[in-house]
């Protein structure tokens, strides 16, 4: 994939990520929360303003500096990753893209304003309150794993086959 398309592409979910918090901060914060899909008295999601200043689940609260450190180191992994691999896999380089997108999403949360703008509140699991950025972040994984268990090993053996054939053949 070329590389133009993948900055974009990576641009362009950080965009939608942010502009969603834009709205959440401009509409949801004063409102506190809104319902949002709920089946009679059966809720499911509600739109609920929070200001996380931690990691997943509100852990390593207060800890910004680290947080945004240790978020920018493995962006920046992910980053030399997705350039050094991207020719190898297409699920690997979407997986990359969410990937790096999400986890700048929420870095530049934690610069600008020190805390994670979340608004998505899960009510039928009671589930944790998170952003676009972390829903990137959350297919990214699923996606480097079905990667890893179902099509590097692949790609790995087709490498090497290709490779003895090379060598056999000079």
């Amino acid at each position: 994939m070329a590389v133009v398309l993948l900055i974009l592409i990576i641009i362009a979910l950080i965009g939608a990520d942010q502009a969603v918090k834009y709205w959440a901060v401009a509409e949801l914060k004063p409102k506190g929360t809104m319902e949002f899909i709920h089946f009679g008295d059966f809720k499911i999601f509600d739109l609920t303003y929070l200001e996380n200043d931690g990691a997943i689940f509100g852990s390593m609260s207060g800890k910004r500096w680290f947080l945004i450190g240790f978020t920018a180191i493995v962006v920046a992994a992910g980053i030399v990753i997705l350039f050094k691999l991207r020719k190898r896999s297409k699920l690997l380089n979407c997986a990359l893209v969410l990937f790096i997108a999400g986890g700048i999403g929420n870095l530049i949360d934690r610069i600008r304003f020190g805390y994670v703008v979340d608004l998505f509140e899960l009510k039928l699991f009671n589930f944790a309150i998170f952003n676009v950025a972390d829903i990137y972040v959350t297919f990214a994984v699923i996606l480097m794993v079905i990667y890893v268990l179902f099509v590097d090993g692949k790609i790995e053996k087709k490498l090497k086959s290709t490779q003895a054939e090379a060598e056999k053949n000079e």
